[in-house]
């Protein structure tokens, strides 16, 4: 099963993403906490990808794939921006960062998915989510 989806950067379309999310996991039979798992790490990559990635630019699109094969899930999530170092993300647990209320996004997808990875540019990320 393969989905894919455009939406224009507009934080109301985070609705959108997560009524996708919703239909597809209620039809694979998603256990509840990779259900949360999943949903949080999506929500968390498409909203990076419309107010950092794209500058909330409306005319700027963010492209979703969702893509379910045995014992996996993959979601891929790409803006229309110059991209970011992944590696150069600040640790929102160090000391210095832990007030700030920003810069946990990266940090979340990372701990709730069972695989990341970056294009080499910078504005896709790919989750992977074990299935048993």
């Amino acid at each position: 099963m393969i989905m894919k989806l455009e939406i224009e950067s507009d934080i109301e379309n985070l609705r959108i993403i997560e009524s996708r999310v919703d239909e597809i996991m209620n039809e694979i039979g998603i256990k509840k906490d990779k259900y949360g798992r999943i949903l949080v790490a999506t929500m968390e990559a498409v909203n990076n990808a419309i107010v950092h990635g794209n500058n909330g630019d409306k005319r700027k699109q963010v492209n979703v794939c969702f893509e379910y094969k045995k014992m996996a899930f993959i979601v891929k999530v790409k803006d229309q921006g110059i991209g970011f170092n992944h590696e150069c993300v600040p640790d929102p647990t160090a000391p210095d960062n832990i007030e700030n209320i920003h810069g946990r996004g990266v940090f979340l997808m990372k701990n709730l998915s069972d695989d990341i990875g970056f294009n080499e540019r910078g504005n896709e990320v790919i989750m992977k989510f074990k299935i048993e």
